[in-house]
């Protein structure tokens, strides 16, 4: 008989301490933590590191395809301009400057904006003076194709005599002032500064630039006071002689 109590007093142990153990667990403040899980991280393919400023090199297998055929573009240079010094004997034997003055005469004469600009030098431009004593304006080859047509005002300094501002555009103050001359039967002298009588002492005030006097010499029934002279400088550039500078004398009071 006491075998048999022994198994039954184990059982009956096991089933108390079952109870108070699942009694303790649901009347405590204690939640039941759930069984943790292994958390599972996928592998990710490397991504390969960017070198800034590295240019990616052509090759065999990095060949960028294109539907557009090569061509052999040959570089494209800009022409060389240079200017170069010629001496006074030099520049008074060539006949090129005096064909220089004839198209320079026709531009004026017919308003072609385009063969004037051509005449201009390339790399100076062509400065332009009224009175002797009177502001110098510079004009590129730009800006030279809209003198017979630009109504820009520009002040020419004060009259001889007068005193009075001379302000107005190109081709109407200037221009008439060149036509006056060009106009009419002019002499030309190479290097020499040609004037009718003068009350002050007519220079040219560009050293080492040749030039030319397109001189007239006045009438006779104005005692040739109505004399008047254009200077017409020159430089040469590549070889070729271009205006450079033009300015006017005349009798002054």
């Amino acid at each position: 008989m006491h075998k048999h109590i022994f198994p039954l007093v184990m059982v009956v142990l096991f089933i108390a301490i079952a109870t108070n153990g699942c009694t303790f667990a649901t009347n405590s403040n204690f939640a039941i933590l759930p069984t943790p899980t292994l958390l599972v991280i996928p592998t990710l393919t490397p991504i390969p590191s960017l070198v800034a400023n590295t240019p990616i090199v052509p090759s065999a297998t990095n060949v960028i395809s294109t539907s557009i055929p090569a061509t052999s573009v040959p570089p494209t240079t800009a022409p060389i301009i240079s200017s170069t010094q010629i001496s006074p004997a030099d520049f008074c034997a060539d006949s090129q400057p005096k064909v220089l003055i004839d198209n320079f005469k026709e531009a004026l004469q017919t308003s072609n904006a385009t063969s004037f600009a051509s005449l201009i030098s390339p790399i100076h431009g062509m400065d332009a003076r009224l009175y002797r004593d009177g502001r110098v304006v510079n004009y590129d080859t730009q800006h030279v194709q809209f003198l017979f047509d630009s109504t820009y005002v520009v002040d020419w300094g004060a009259a001889p005599g007068s005193g009075l501002e001379t302000k107005g555009s190109f081709h109407e103050v200037v221009l008439p002032a060149l036509l006056k001359v060009l106009n009419k039967d002019y002499m030309l002298d190479c290097n020499q500064v040609q004037v009718g009588g003068a009350t002050y002492k007519a220079a040219w005030p560009y050293p080492g630039v040749n030039f030319y006097s397109v001189y007239f010499p006045g009438t006779p029934a104005n005692n040739n006071l109505d004399w008047r002279t254009w200077l017409i400088g020159m430089e040469y550039v590549n070889g070729k002689p271009y205006l450079y500078a033009i300015m006017q004398f005349f009798w002054e009071p």
